[in-house]
């Protein structure tokens, strides 16, 4: 194997995506120095680089900003805090206005105002100019890069990360200041588009230096599909009726309010659906806002606003759930020293609550959670230098060698998949079968945790860890859901159908070998005998 890479830096931001890009640009601003390693080829990978998005954008108007927060305060019930979504609203703003002029981003013109539209953003476009962005900035990007584990000091601080460059096949080893994950979420290889990099290895490596989760249970989220194919653009099914199969219309089925109907449905039968609710004008500006939704259509020569089409729901798990790695503090700070987190891998209730849709909400999270982490992360890498003792690897799972009667990699991803993949498991939720499914999940971490467990080749090791990841996160989810014995934001229970006021709080879980939960008081308080 070649020489091992090498590197010391102030601040190392570990993801590729929009949270990682504006982490290291604010970062690099505040005068560190910066590495940024994607598992990917950032500005291409993830899930925004291939779609559109809305964006939470609106300008500094006190009525015009009242509104924007209590248009999904109930949806997510009533969990979010009002001083994120303050600070969120008004730093998505900065960079959006920062993105057209220094990003250099092509937004679209109103023609009947001449003022620029900054309320969505084309993925592919956005993120190429924000790698251009952060390379004239000076920050050093090591491309398909996956970071296995973290370093830690003595004291347990984060002080770096380790991983595999797969196209010069040497591993490498960064020391840093500070880190920052920005890793994507969780969306437990199910196909989504652009999700296949979004295996939850941030959350496994920060679990194993201490860090704790919350809003796990809100990790549920399905999208509407055609069936078969991979691009999630669940909004423009609001145009849509459903049908079943004899042409009889799936009544209450629908895409804000109703998904739980299609995915009750589909249970038992093929469902179909028709863009039929759109306009000429409204179609128009469906395929010029999202292109690549309509090329699966026009390859099969179906016409979706007057053809009708069989659908499938694809879970995206913690990629449009709000549940993640616990933030503590306003810099995005984790509570473990040295480690920061933003976007899709940090919890989103603090802007959502319980629920969230596609784009919008979940892209000016990314943008101003990796901007408030990346100054964050500057701050404290000035605060503690560069390291200079032995560092240690913090990975604790699937570094083994493998051999005759230990788990496979693949093996354990599906048998993941198979607990929580499956909507009539974790989106139709019931105790009976989440316990069952959480139990199947403790015997597949035994597996993972036997210390032979992994595949000493590069390429193993990568997929061994993916698996402990996915397994890891679907403990920790299943595990949230049971706790709250109530329905909420997205987790709702066929068991307990009702919003519980006295539930109003956040569940928070961690662990690896033995997961603990911090339930809401009101349910602690039944369980503890009087």
């Amino acid at each position: 194997m070649p020489d091992e890479l090498t590197l010391s830096t102030d601040v190392l931001v570990i993801g590729g995506g929009p949270a990682a890009t504006w982490a290291a640009i604010h970062a690099r601003e505040a005068g560190s120095e910066v590495v940024l390693v994607d598992k990917g080829y950032c500005g291409a990978s993830g899930t925004t680089a291939p779609s559109g998005t809305g964006v939470w954008y609106v300008v500094p108007d006190a009525e015009k900003r009242a509104a924007a927060k209590a248009s999904r305060e109930t949806l997510g019930g009533h969990l979010a805090d009002h001083h994120w979504m303050d600070r969120v609203l008004e730093q998505t703003y900065v960079n959006m206005n920062r993105l057209g002029t220094e990003g250099r981003y092509p937004f679209p013109v109103d023609p009947a105002t001449g003022e620029q539209m900054r309320t969505g953003l084309q993925g592919p476009e956005y993120m190429r100019r924000m790698r251009a962005w952060v390379q004239r900035l000076g920050v050093q990007i090591l491309d398909h890069s996956p970071v296995l584990e973290l370093l830690t000091d003595a004291d347990g601080a984060v002080r770096g990360a380790a991983g595999h460059q797969r196209q010069t096949g040497r591993d490498f080893r960064i020391t840093a200041g500070a880190v920052v994950v920005a890793t994507g979420g969780c969306a437990f290889l199910s196909r989504a588009l652009g999700s296949n990099v979004d295996t939850g290895d941030g959350a496994l490596m920060a679990a194993e230096v201490g860090a704790s989760f919350s809003g796990m249970e809100f990790a549920n989220a399905y999208a509407i599909v055609p069936k078969g194919a991979t691009i999630t653009k669940t909004a423009y099914y609001g145009y849509a009726t459903f049908f079943h199969a004899d042409g009889r219309v799936v009544e209450g089925a629908g895409s804000m309010k109703g998904r739980s109907v299609i995915a009750k449905t589909l249970l038992t039968e093929k469902v179909y659906a028709q863009l039929d609710r759109a306009d000429e004008k409204v179609a128009a500006q469906m395929r010029l806002g999202q292109p690549n939704f309509f090329l699966q259509f026009d390859r099969k020569g179906i016409d979706p606003f007057t053809d009708r089409f069989e659908v499938d729901l694809l879970a995206e798990g913690t990629v449009r759930g709000t549940g993640g790695i616990d933030i503590v503090d306003d810099d995005c700070w984790t509570g473990v020293p040295g480690l920061y987190a933003a976007g899709d891998a940090a919890t989103r209730e603090r802007i959502c609550g319980g629920f969230t849709g596609g784009g919008s909400h979940n892209s000016s999270w990314a943008m101003s959670s990796g901007s408030f982490a990346g100054l964050g992360a500057a701050r404290a890498a000035r605060a503690a230098g560069r390291p200079s003792v032995t560092l240690r690897g913090a990975g604790t799972v699937g570094f083994g060698h493998g051999g005759r009667g230990v788990a496979a990699p693949d093996d354990i991803v599906r048998a993941a998949q198979d607990q929580l993949i499956p909507f009539d498991k974790n989106y139709l939720r019931h105790g009976d079968r989440m316990e069952t499914a959480a139990g199947e999940l403790e015997t597949i971490w035994s597996a993972v945790s036997d210390e032979r467990y992994g595949d000493p080749t590069p390429a193993g090791r990568i997929r061994a860890r993916e698996a402990a990841a996915i397994t890891a996160v679907g403990r920790w989810i299943y595990r949230s859901a049971l706790a709250r014995t109530e329905s909420r934001g997205m987790s709702k229970r066929d068991d307990f159908p009702q919003l519980d006021p006295a539930q109003h709080d956040h569940v928070r879980t961690g662990g690896l070998d033995s997961v603990w939960v911090a339930a809401p008081a009101a349910v602690l308080d039944q369980r503890v005998p009087a």
